[in-house]
């Protein structure tokens, strides 16, 4: 099951288009332009981290964990500063960002500004999905960390829709985030930005 489809099921596509005050079928579209993205920073944060995929549950406890998520779906205006702090870390710069944006809207025809609007909630929308299915919250990072190796694995392979989602837990991590068997997962990480994975 893709990420977008997930997310609609527990409400977070919604409750962004309530919030934004537009359609969830503008919504639906705005996501799956953007979340391969999202989750290509997750992937390379999860190569930059000692630990690898260990240290990356850590760092979703950092950045709010399960707690990010019951934000967005509440009924309060959602404090897009986390999200903003989420992309920071997982994409460097603004400008990643802005060109995460860009790439989006000419793949699905919507207006950038929405999408750049957009970005931060999503982006907290599946970290705090990560973090939740990692069984971390905002007081567990530890423990976020030490069941994440398999769960985040598997999460982020089935999510990318590489093989059959039972990726390694350790040992296997080069494959999990190397996407066309090069060596490097960089470069399958931006060319994420500029297109869908299907």
């Amino acid at each position: 099951m893709q990420i977008t489809e997930i997310l609609a099921q527990m409400g977070g596509l919604q409750s962004i288009a309530k919030e934004l005050g537009v359609s969830e079928t503008q919504i639906s579209s705005a996501a799956e332009a953007l979340a391969p993205a999202i989750l290509g920073g997750f992937k390379k944060q999860a190569q930059s981290q000692p630990g690898g995929l260990e240290g990356l549950g850590g760092l979703l406890g950092q950045l709010g964990g399960s707690g990010l998520l019951d934000q967005v779906l509440g009924p309060q205006p959602t404090d897009v500063n986390r999200g903003n702090d989420v992309l920071g870390q997982i994409f460097g710069s603004k400008d990643v960002s802005r060109a995460v944006a860009q790439n989006a809207a000419s793949q699905s025809g919507l207006d950038p500004s929405l999408l750049k609007k957009m970005l931060p909630l999503l982006a907290m929308l599946v970290t705090g999905y990560m973090a939740k299915q990692a069984g971390g919250g905002t007081t567990t990072a530890q423990h976020a960390g030490d069941n994440l190796g398999g769960a985040l694995g598997g999460l982020l392979g089935g999510l990318l829709g590489g093989g059959s989602g039972q990726a390694p837990a350790s040992g296997g991590l080069a494959s999990i985030l190397d996407l066309n068997g090069d060596g490097n997962s960089l470069d399958d990480i931006m060319g994420m930005i500029g297109k869908v994975m299907r």
